[in-house]
């Protein structure tokens, strides 16, 4: 078990954790989180900043991981599945709980998630024919751009919604409209692969 492999493991922890925190009924439960008020008009919920300060650190654990493996040399099979793994459970499980909880649009996580699917069927596809699927530019800014909307949205869009610019959504929305353009990319990228013989 390798650092990147435990930064892994902790993201998944945190994952869970911001899980945990979004869903847990704690008012059923007699726990009450401090609300703040903002500009007489804005009404904070304290666990959705504590959720934002949890994701700022997994996110960060996702590019850390990957860089210590490939600067010593410790990149390996099961490092490489427990990342994906972390990383889905760490952004597709946040996306729909802020969907379904009215923060966000349905459509965003439908098209991230129908869009990894893809890709990563790809991916599996390349594999089982001996192909190693390399991240392209798109999709790499497409996961940055997500991971900064995502983190501006459990900050209730702060500073931002004070002077009522929706950078979290706009974020958002770009971050789904990356994510049809990389999966076209892949597909295009890789589209001998699956229909070789």
């Amino acid at each position: 078990m390798n650092l990147p492999n435990k930064l892994t493991i902790s993201r998944i922890i945190m994952s869970i954790a911001i899980i945990v925190l979004l869903l847990f009924p704690f008012q059923m439960a007699g726990i009450e989180f401090p609300q703040l008020f903002i500009d007489e008009k804005l009404v904070v919920d304290s666990k959705y900043l504590i959720a934002g300060t949890l994701f700022i650190l997994a996110s960060l654990t996702d590019f850390l991981d990957g860089y210590l493996a490939r600067k010593n040399n410790e990149v390996t099979d099961f490092g490489k599945l427990l990342d994906a793994i972390a990383d889905k459970v760490l952004v597709n499980s946040v996306l729909i709980i802020l969907a379904s909880q009215g923060f966000i649009h349905p459509i965003i996580p439908v098209v991230i998630i129908v869009r990894d699917s893809i890709v990563n069927s790809i991916k599996m596809i390349a594999a089982s024919r001996g192909k190693v699927v390399a991240a392209i530019k798109s999709g790499k800014v497409k996961t940055a751009t997500l991971m900064v909307g995502i983190s501006l949205t459990l900050f209730y869009n702060l500073p931002f919604e004070l002077f009522n610019l929706r950078v979290a959504d706009f974020l958002l929305f770009v971050a789904a409209i990356l994510s049809i353009i990389s999966g076209i990319q892949y597909y295009l990228l890789n589209k001998h692969l699956l229909f070789e013989d």
